[in-house]
């Protein structure tokens, strides 16, 4: 098969491979129908992941075809159209268990992409089989469905959840990626009194005001005058920057929540001096995707519109294409970028 191989920080190539097989009785392998290129990917080619070793395929997001199982799969067949979760779930761990399966002690956790070989390929292993993968619906989109694997639970788990986000709330989104603009669509679910995103790039602004802010702007006098007023409830941090992070601390209230989303490659000062008496409650996390049935119904049935989060289409071979596009969304106005097979 052909798959997106990494050989080292800023080095990747497409190259032949051989075909996945079932290596754990929990094991399927899944013909990808489309994957995608996520931030975390571009934080593995910076080298701001050492334990991506040389060799690695990458990708931890797809849909595709069930083609072979192993012998303790039970809830999957040949033929089964899923969605591969971007977190494998051994699904008996306490962990697990405790539907936090973004830290499975078993084995499981981000692993696709990242501790072994991932889904930006023609075929893929996905461990665990029975509770790393949903169901897709028939009539459920290729391009809605990959947001599945991740984004849209990104969105909910780490950023609306993790905020606690509630009606009447003022709420700031730092960073107008496809995850900060998930945050956007289903933060609205949850009736704030007005929804406000920061971006350095004026497409990306556009994005946000199209997907349902009430305002989108650079920084600068909106956030000054939360930071000097009451301030937001709600600061969620979906650019993964220093910088960012920082403004989020100046927006937030007195009492009010910082849920960071964003992958932070690079140290980030935290300005305790500042926040020590402003009882703010700063959370982090790893997606779990547990949410991720629900998430499906609200697709599914009109009450999430997400189609716009895609922006930048490819043929599965155009993934190196696909990586240069997404890597300078700032320029080329990519959000989420997917790759079909022809």
């Amino acid at each position: 098969m052909r798959a997106l191989v990494y050989h080292g920080p800023e080095q990747t190539s497409w190259d032949t491979v051989p075909d996945p097989a079932i290596e754990e009785a929990t094991d399927a392998i899944v013909r990808v129908e489309a994957t995608t290129v996520c931030g975390s990917d571009l934080h593995i080619l910076r080298g701001d992941l050492p334990e991506v070793k040389p060799g690695t395929i990458l990708g931890h997001e797809a849909v595709g075809e069930v083609m072979e199982v192993g012998g303790e799969v039970h809830d999957l067949r040949r033929g089964d159209q899923v969605i591969v979760s971007s977190v494998s779930a051994c699904g008996h761990c306490r962990a697990c268990r405790d539907t936090t399966p973004g830290q499975c002690r078993r084995g499981g956790g981000w692993i696709l992409g990242n501790l072994i070989n991932g889904a930006q390929a023609e075929f893929v292993r996905v461990p665990f089989a029975d509770y790393s993968t949903h169901r897709r619906p028939w009539d459920l989109p290729l391009d809605d469905a990959v947001l599945l694997a991740e984004v849209l639970p990104t969105a909910y788990e780490v950023g609306v959840r993790n905020g606690h986000v509630c009606p009447g709330d003022t709420v700031v989104v730092v960073g107008a990626g496809p995850v900060g603009l998930a945050a956007v669509i289903i933060a609205r679910l949850y009736s704030p009194r007005r929804i406000i995103v920061v971006d350095l790039a004026a497409a990306r602004l556009e994005a946000a005001l199209h997907v349902g802010a009430d305002a989108a702007e650079l920084p600068g006098k909106m956030i000054a005058e939360l930071s000097e007023g009451p301030g937001a409830d709600v600061v969620i941090e979906a650019s993964g920057e220093p910088d960012g992070f920082v403004l989020c601390t100046r927006a937030v209230r007195t009492g009010g929540h910082i849920a960071n989303i964003g992958a932070h490659g690079k140290p980030v000062t935290l300005h305790l001096e500042n926040l020590w008496s402003k009882n703010v409650t700063i959370s982090t996390g790893q997606v779990d995707t547990s949410s991720t049935p629900w998430l499906l119904e609200l697709v599914r049935y009109g009450r999430l519109h997400v189609s716009r989060l895609v922006t930048h289409t490819f043929a599965l071979d155009r993934m190196q294409d696909a990586y240069e596009v997404f890597s300078h969304g700032t320029t080329t106005g990519a959000l989420k970028v997917v790759l079909h097979r022809e």
